[in-house]
């Protein structure tokens, strides 16, 4: 079987932000405790407490951002209870999520703010805190948003220091709540626009007067297009009776600079599925791309172009075997890696509008990057496709088109292309990325990169391995990238044979 990847070099989309590969750690599970915080516990080197080897395999990502606390278990915390002396921290129930393996609904909050900093100055990224809409109040935000970031002399900052923070965090993003749909408060899209401006307000009033860092405010959307436009219609209908200029605030989308949604999917079990089931979670994976296109037409109506960007800062696979019981994990298989090189393809073809994405999630639950046991971490093969696209990051996202043979599938809303693709440039090179979805047979793939090139690089991920293996701490090191055989045809034509169910990556020089 046979497949062309056109790229048009002067045809741009806009640059990939860095964000679009950011990361989501929710207290669910062992994400945090067991796979991040392991306390005093010295089987594993630390940190005062966070574990190292988890942190140096994430360090090899050069991860971007890290979204924390939630996820549902945002909208029930209350960041006071994870500050000050370890010892003197109330133990407190949370209505969403158990941590460990046990079925109990308790926080320890062992692991808070100052504990994830701490994580992400080890780590090297920007932080990105969800606070408690659903059931807190502007007032107990706003005193988080003092905490980390305010240099002055107030109690707020005083306690910062004195729990071992001089200087201001900095904490460059802020998300209004999440789901507040569903978890985080069951509203309806009126009554969270009506609750996000309240809260924004204050946040935008902290950011104008006490704050030298630039802060960034998140607000929570939908799937479906009627509720996003109801918020942003009373979002804006909240200031028909006072002056938007008093006091510099201005239009109310001042208050809001990103947009978030969320999409997860599954077809069958993590390891126990038909091959019809293994194509349907491509399309299932697609609806992605419709989430992003129709969140920014409702966007569009209400403000300019590139005011407000759209994240999607909880994706992947979330299959039936990742339940509360048993901290949401699940295999982490080639088939899930594959579909993420397809999830991150549409997403370069929309960074014009995308400004972050969060796969969900970090460590051990869902479609987990890294995974731990008591003695040991290792990669997943997801980690694995996210270490061979960071050659994007940064580099300007080209129009690329795929004549690839398609499945259609009863009930689904999504056919499926046998190879995604996208490319990218800068510094003289260009990263074009392909991938082989079939599952029983190799596909030649010809990239012609519009220009003349030639070929500087070429790896592939899961030459040989089967689309239902999954990482172990044993067999963790096959999942690597090897060296790719390529035929130079001249003039920016590549051809290479894509092992089944494989990625390859391709460098080329201009």
């Amino acid at each position: 079987m046979s497949s062309e990847v056109s790229v048009s070099g002067g045809e741009t989309i806009d640059r990939i932000s860095e964000n679009i590969y950011g990361h989501f750690a929710e207290h669910l599970g062992r994400c945090i405790y067991g796979g991040i915080w392991v306390g005093d516990d010295n089987r594993v080197e630390t940190n005062d407490g966070i574990r190292m080897d988890t942190v140096e395999l994430l360090r090899d990502l050069e991860m971007p951002v890290l979204r924390w606390p939630g996820g549902c278990f945002a909208d029930d915390y209350h960041w006071e209870d994870g500050v000050g002396p370890r010892d003197e921290r109330p133990r407190r129930r949370n209505l969403w999520w158990t941590q460990g393996r046990e079925n109990v609904p308790e926080e320890s909050n062992q692991f808070g703010t100052d504990e994830f900093l701490r994580l992400c100055q080890l780590l090297e990224t920007d932080p990105y805190i969800a606070v408690n809409v659903g059931s807190s109040t502007p007032q107990e935000a706003l005193d988080w948003i003092e905490y980390c970031n305010y240099d002055g002399d107030t109690e707020l900052a005083d306690r910062r220091r004195e729990n071992g923070q001089e200087e201001p965090y900095g904490v460059k993003y802020w998300g209004i709540g999440n789901e507040n749909w569903g978890c985080g408060g069951r509203f309806a899209p009126d009554e969270y626009a009506d609750e996000y401006r309240r809260f924004a307000n204050y946040f935008n009033g902290f950011d104008n007067l006490m704050n030298a860092e630039s802060t960034e405010f998140i607000a929570c959307g939908h799937l479906t297009d009627d509720w996003n436009r109801v918020f942003f219609e009373n979002l804006n209908g909240g200031m028909e009776f006072g002056p938007g200029t008093f006091l510099g605030m201005g239009s109310p989308f001042n208050l809001l600079d990103h947009f978030s949604v969320h999409r997860y999917y599954q077809a069958g079990g993590d390891v126990d599925f038909s091959d019809d089931q293994y194509y349907k979670m491509f399309a299932r994976a697609e609806k992605i791309a419709g989430d992003i296109d129709r969140a920014a037409e409702t966007i569009s109506d209400f403000v300019p172009k590139d005011e407000i960007g759209i994240i999607v800062d909880e994706w992947g696979a979330w299959h039936p075997e990742a339940k509360n019981d048993n901290g949401l994990e699940q295999e982490n298989t080639v088939r899930d890696a594959v579909a993420t090189a397809g999830v991150l393809d549409l997403i370069h073809d929309r960074a014009d509008v995308v400004s972050m994405a969060n796969i969900a999630q970090t460590v051990n639950v869902l479609q987990c990057l890294v995974q731990t046991d008591e003695e040991d971490a290792w990669r997943t093969p997801t980690f694995r496709v996210f270490e061979l696209y960071e050659n994007h990051v940064g580099q300007t996202a080209l129009e690329t088109s795929v004549d690839t043979d398609v499945e259609s599938f009863e009930a689904e809303d999504h056919d499926v292309p046998m190879v995604s693709a996208s490319a990218s440039k800068g510094d003289g090179e260009l990263f074009v990325t392909a991938s082989n979805r079939r599952h029983d047979e190799a596909e030649t793939i010809t990239v012609d990169a519009g220009t003349e090139a030639t070929v500087e690089s070429a790896t592939v991920l899961f030459d040989g391995k089967d689309i239902r293996e999954y990482s172990t701490k044993d067999n963790a090191e096959s999942f690597a990238s090897s060296d790719l055989s390529v035929d130079d045809e001249g003039d920016g034509a590549v051809t290479f044979d894509a092992p089944p169910a494989s990625v390859v990556g391709l460098t080329l020089s201009e």
